[in-house]
């Protein structure tokens, strides 16, 4: 038996066979890679601010010109801040981006999933 067929019984004698595409992908990339799990939340992350300028922009009618004109900037760096894939945020930056569309900036930090869940969450708010 060749060590290909030997991964494979190994790894299917683990888990019960699934249909469900993320967990499989969770299975393949994932699960034993601390690493991975960590820069995956990262992303996440990012995604998600970028996801919550984009999306706050449209809710207050802005164009891109007229929100690079309000915090004097670039459409390159609107255009960078709202990108899934920047890690930059900086907090000074989102605060004028804030500020520019009348809001205010609100931080919730929360435990990891490998703490204690008896934490509790702490809020910032600017």
């Amino acid at each position: 038996m060749n060590s290909l067929n030997v991964f494979t019984m190994e790894t299917m004698n683990k888990h019960t066979k699934t249909n469900n595409s993320l967990e499989i992908l969770y299975r393949r990339y994932y699960e034993g890679r601390p690493e991975r799990l960590e820069s995956l939340q990262e992303e996440r992350e990012n995604a998600e601010v970028a996801r919550m300028i984009y999306d706050l922009q449209k809710e207050v009618g802005l164009i891109q010109k007229e929100l690079t004109e309000r915090i004097r900037t670039t459409p390159s760096v609107i255009s960078r801040l709202e990108s899934a894939d920047y890690e930059g945020h900086s907090f000074s930056m989102l605060r004028k981006i804030a500020t520019a569309m009348n809001q205010k900036i609100q931080i919730e930090f929360v435990p990891l999933a490998h703490l204690s869940p008896s934490r509790k969450t702490k809020k910032v708010q600017s």
